[in-house]
C-alpha cells in the first residue's frame, strides 16, 4: 500500500499538486500543502507520481 507524505517545510504553496490530483491534495489556509489522502488505493499508483514530484526541487 502507497502512504503519501508531504515535507510541508518544502512545500513553495504554488498548488501544482492540488491541480494535478486534486482529490489528495490541496493548498491549506497557511498556504502549504495538506494531504487529503495519505494512504490512496493501488488504483491511484499511476496517477499520482507525477503530482507528487512537482513537490520536487
Amino acid at each position: 500500500m502507497m502512504k503519501i507524505e508531504a515535507d510541508r517545510a518544502r512545500c513553495d504553496g504554488l498548488g501544482m499538486c492540488e491541480a494535478m490530483a486534486p482529490g489528495f491534495f490541496e493548498v491549506g489556509d497557511d498556504g502549504t500543502v495538506v494531504v487529503l489522502d495519505e494512504r490512496p488505493g493501488e488504483e491511484h499508483r499511476q496517477d499520482l507520481p507525477a503530482a507528487v514530484d512537482s513537490w520536487a526541487r
